[in-house]
């Protein structure tokens, strides 16, 4: 019974970390949001809406400075001050804006935004397990082997996250009238946007697909309707 005691330990340490983690994010949104009220952008989530037989897609303001869109957990969607600051001054045109309601929309439609936060606490479970086990074998190294290898579990479930969340953006901004340039157009943009700069970091290691990859799948499902369409 001793030798699994690591991976019990593990498991009480994820529901824990889930139970926790949950509350936070909740607790964090709550106090430093409200609803976005936005006319030009209202009328593009309005089409998107239709599109989905929804009555209205509400939209939070979350006050914070990094450019960045979120799906919480709970099924709301948010956008940074930051973000939403950028469009403001005319850097991203409101049909970007959309596309990143839209790309949010995804990951709550497809369930990722849930399974994000147990993912989450699941991966330090196995980090702590392995760090555990490994400890045990390679004095010193075991807990860095466990956060690389978790760290490297984590970046791929994460990226094809977004490869699924980005090909849902694309259907619902085409069936809305909105089409998928401003969702290309907006990647063009987001490194500068947000100050990252991904161009040295190895894919595996990276939690979102590379600006390329991403536009080239979205071109990819567009070759791929066009030949449904035509057919």
């Amino acid at each position: 019974m001793l030798k699994f005691a690591p991976i019990l330990l593990a498991i009480v340490y994820a529901l824990a970390m889930y139970k926790f983690s949950a509350w936070r994010t909740k607790s964090e949104l709550d106090q430093k949001s409200s609803e976005l009220v936005d006319p030009g952008l209202k009328q593009l989530t309005d089409r998107m809406a239709a599109s989905l037989e929804l009555p209205r897609i509400k939209v939070h303001l979350y006050e914070i400075e990094p450019v960045n869109g979120l799906a919480a957990p709970d099924g709301r969607i948010f956008l940074t001050r930051g973000f939403y600051q950028k469009y403001r001054d005319g850097e991203v045109t409101c049909e970007e804006l959309a596309s990143v309601i839209a790309h949010e929309l995804g990951h709550v439609a497809l369930g990722h935004s849930r399974r994000r936060m147990i993912d989450f606490s699941g991966q330090n479970a196995i980090r702590a397990a392995l760090a555990m086990v490994l400890g045990r074998i390679l004095p010193g190294l075991g807990v860095y082997i466990a956060n690389f290898l978790t760290t490297l579990l984590a970046a791929r479930l994460s990226r094809n996250d977004e490869y699924e969340a980005d090909a849902y953006a694309s259907a619902l901004l085409v069936k809305s009238g909105i089409g998928t340039e401003p969702q290309k157009s907006l990647f063009r943009k987001l490194e500068t946007l947000t100050g990252m700069r991904g161009a040295g970091t190895p894919v595996w290691m990276m939690s979102h697909p590379k600006t390329k990859d991403r536009i080239a799948a979205i071109e990819k499902l567009e070759a791929r309707w066009s030949e449904v369409a035509e057919t």
